[in-house]
């Protein structure tokens, strides 16, 4: 059996969580079959069982306007990932970006289509903001292929029930496959060069942010509930790539406003090696997300032994044990709009009071992180997610017979 992974994101270009679930799930899934990665960019690597090609495109043919050319864009890669020729047996798609190319393998080499759904554009409408009307585009595109797909997986059962709402689509066909995590990898560090080189006090208790600039991981809530965090407490934000140079304005102003000391804004995507020290030596990790079909940073900071306070919504409420490897934060939405909390200062002072409460009680975080780290261990290996797929592979290969 051989798989075709078709990905955006793929080492060294990872900046989401769906980049690093390819990254894993392909050397995992290359201990037991054959494995092609077709991706954005200008990857070319042979390991055992697992080939990686990227797929660039010239500049100088997109003339469309800024918003447009991620669009045509992913329209080229798509096409060029078919006409290079596909020997796999089946086609395993990760975001929007690759679904044309899903379809047309599908269509063109008559093999079974898998998607897996990382998030959902119908969920996501600020996705204007960045691709005009490309965002239509997306969301026809994403329809399209989830309708047409032999096999979808969902990465939480709130996806799978998100997918049954807004598609048509027989339930047969869902299968959930959590996300999750290299634990060799993310444990808990003791250096703390990363620390010094930032300017983080070791010395302090600090909140930790690790994400993108966009308004799924609503960072923007955690820094408005700065103003009503203990005045002890460091806060310690590692967010980069602004999804557009409007929320990216819209986040400075509000770290600005914030006007205390104690607050570090690492404004890049940051190496694993730093991630995991920053993870490390945490005293809380907040995950303030509006929407968020699995939430993998939270897996992360767990496995490196850190309590965690997120927001109640989508697939962290499978992650994070209230109670038990932290807390969860209710988030009450707009009816009309449900992606921006109804109450946004009521949401920001329900995450501080929170942070406030594990930042008080150094035993209880301990004991969160601890657990965090044990749940880690016995829900989220990427070997059992890998044999998942694989036997989800063979079922779509024997009914092909």
């Amino acid at each position: 059996m051989k798989t075709l992974l078709l990905t955006n994101e793929y080492p060294p270009n990872v900046y989401g969580g769906a980049g690093v679930h390819v990254d894993y799930l392909s050397r995992e899934l290359a201990r037991l079959m054959d494995v092609e990665v077709r991706a954005f960019g200008n990857q070319d690597e042979t390991l055992e069982h697992l080939r990686v090609r990227g797929f660039g495109i010239d500049p100088g043919r997109h003339t469309a306007p800024k918003p447009l050319q991620s669009v045509f864009g992913a329209v080229d890669r798509c096409t060029q990932f078919n006409s290079v020729g596909i020997d796999s047996d089946l086609v395993h798609c990760h975001t929007w970006y690759t679904h044309l190319g899903g379809i047309m393998a599908k269509l063109n080499y008559g093999i079974p289509f898998v998607l897996t759904v990382h998030s959902l554009e119908p969920l996501r409408p600020w996705k204007r903001e960045q691709l005009g009307g490309g965002y239509d585009f997306s969301l026809w595109v994403e329809k399209t292929a989830v309708e047409m797909a032999d096999a979808i997986i969902a990465v939480s059962q709130e996806t799978k029930a998100d997918v049954l709402r807004l598609f048509n689509v027989e339930e047969r066909k869902i299968h959930i496959i959590y996300n999750g995590i290299d634990l060799d990898e993310y444990q808990r560090v003791t250096g703390t060069d990363a620390l010094v080189r930032y300017g983080i006090d070791p010395a302090v208790p600090y909140v930790l942010f690790v994400g993108r600039i966009t308004r799924q991981k609503g960072i923007v809530h955690l820094v408005n509930a700065i103003q009503y965090l203990n005045p002890e407490i460091q806060i310690v934000l590692c967010a980069g790539a602004p999804d557009t140079p409007e929320i990216a304005a819209e986040m400075k102003a509000a770290v600005d406003a914030a006007q205390r000391p104690g607050v570090v804004w690492i404004q890049e995507m940051v190496h694993k090696t730093t991630a995991y020290e920053l993870y490390s030596h945490a005293a809380v990790f907040c995950c303030p997300s509006i929407y968020e079909p699995f939430g993998i940073i939270n897996l992360e900071a767990m496995a490196c032994e850190t309590a965690v306070v997120a927001s109640a919504v989508g697939g962290i409420k499978e992650v994070v044990v209230h109670g038990e490897t932290g807390y969860l934060v209710p988030v009450e939405q707009m009816s009309e709009s449900p992606f921006e909390p109804l109450d946004p200062d009521r949401f920001a002072r329900d995450l501080a009071a929170r942070i406030n409460e594990l930042m008080g009680n150094p035993e209880l975080r301990d004991k969160m992180g601890k657990a965090g780290r044990k749940r880690a261990e016995e829900k989220f290996s990427w070997s059992a997610i890998a044999r998942q797929t694989a036997a989800l592979y063979q079922t779509l290969l024997c009914r092909k017979v």
